[in-house]
């Protein structure tokens, strides 16, 4: 947009709305009668006739509709001429208001007609002088005539080609300022989903640890006071890494260049930690590897590691499984991650709706993979697969 202001900036001198109609039939007007008193007062070539100032008022007036009716205009200042001239003594340059015409015809695309009204003009000019014996197109006087329209006709074309370019530079503009928007909050909302989802994942493993170790802690408090240690020391390293977890989070929001973090970003490798800290709740898990392990991308990773996370936390929320299963399959195609636990099927499974397994999900097909989660035979199962 900004391109075609710039290339439209040096007509903004020109007269807009009603000024644009009223200016050159004002002006036109000014000019024919000053020369007229001038052939009358000081060349001394006779007084012009009433209806000759009529023809110039008419032809004048006609002008101000030129542009919302310019094929209207541009034949009423041709009849106008062809009656001003032969009938009218002295007489002036009356003929400007039909090459206006014949320009404003031209610059709004009527091309044809102002080509057509030329001709006529042209004929009409020659038949006139053909009536007498007295020369009064002076020779080659007939092709500049001709020549002359022809050029406004083009410079009308041009102006209308011109125009027609701007519009549609400033629409591909428009076009672009709203794509660039689009995207913009296509790129904003999918960035408000990776933080809710990062956000839940993070706060609602930590925080369902937190809860249950506070639970095993006032037990032990009361029947088993060596349990209750290990249970707050539990919760000491799961506040810990909720704290931390924040931070990155929060730092990713504000974008603020910080030092990078000692511990390394969650990932398949951090599996044995994760695992370590759940186990401590009093949930057994047990970790298969198949396949040869390889590196995975940062992106593939990370999900890999969340949907382990999420699923292993549904399962100390909702389940009464005593024991849970994390495979992890390394195929040349892609990853794929089960987690099953041997809860009751019936009862504590969490919910398909529920934003967790939609988290799990997003994540999942953001990388072009797929999730199922369904209850099993003996329990809940999660199975995602992550294409490299």
């Amino acid at each position: 947009m900004g391109l075609a202001k710039r290339r439209d900036r040096p007509l903004r001198w020109l007269p807009e709305g009603r000024a644009a109609d009223v200016l050159p039939a004002a002006g036109c007007l000014l000019v024919l009668v000053v020369i007229a008193l001038l052939q009358t007062h000081v060349v001394q070539r006779g007084t012009m006739p009433l209806y000759g100032w009529a023809l110039i008022v008419i032809a004048c007036g006609a002008l101000y509709f030129r542009r919302s009716h310019p094929v209207a205009v541009a034949a009423v200042t041709l009849v106008a001429c062809g009656i001003y001239y032969p009938a009218t003594d002295p007489d002036g340059p009356l003929m400007i208001t039909f090459v206006i015409g014949l320009y404003t015809a031209a610059a709004a695309g009527r091309l044809a007609t102002a080509a057509l009204l030329a001709a006529v003009a042209i004929g009409g000019t020659v038949y006139g002088d053909s009536r007498d014996d007295i020369n009064h197109l002076a020779d080659a006087a007939s092709f500049l005539l001709a020549g002359w329209f022809v050029a406004v006709i083009a410079i009308g074309g041009v102006v209308r080609n011109r125009r027609a370019y701007l519009r549609e530079a400033e629409e591909r503009a428009r076009i672009a300022d709203r794509g660039r928007e689009a995207e913009a909050r296509r790129r904003a909302v999918e960035e408000r989903l990776r933080i809710a989802r990062e956000l839940h994942d993070v706060l609602g493993h930590n925080i369902s640890l937190i809860n249950v170790q506070a639970a095993a802690a006032l037990h032990g408090l009361r029947r088993e006071p060596e349990r209750a240690e290990d249970a707050l020391t539990a919760i000491k390293q799961a506040s810990k890494e909720t704290l931390r977890e924040m931070r990155a989070t929060l730092g990713v929001l504000r974008q603020v260049d910080e030092a990078a973090p000692v511990t390394p970003a969650p990932g398949l490798a951090r599996l044995d930690e994760l695992t370590n800290g759940i186990s401590a709740a009093g949930l057994t898990i047990r970790t298969k590897i198949e396949g040869d392990p390889r590196p995975l991308p940062a992106e593939a990773d990370l999900a890999a590691y969340r949907i382990v996370q999420e699923a292993l936390t549904n399962v100390t929320r909702h389940s009464t499984a005593s024991t849970a299963v994390v495979r992890i399959g390394y195929t040349d195609a892609g990853v794929t991650v089960s987690v099953e636990d041997d809860g009751d099927p019936r009862s504590g499974t969490p919910s398909e709706d529920g934003s967790g397994i939609r988290g799990m999900r997003d994540r999942a097909e953001s990388l072009g993979g797929t999730l199922a989660a369904a209850p099993g035979p003996r329990g809940f199962t999660v199975h995602v697969h992550l294409p490299f």
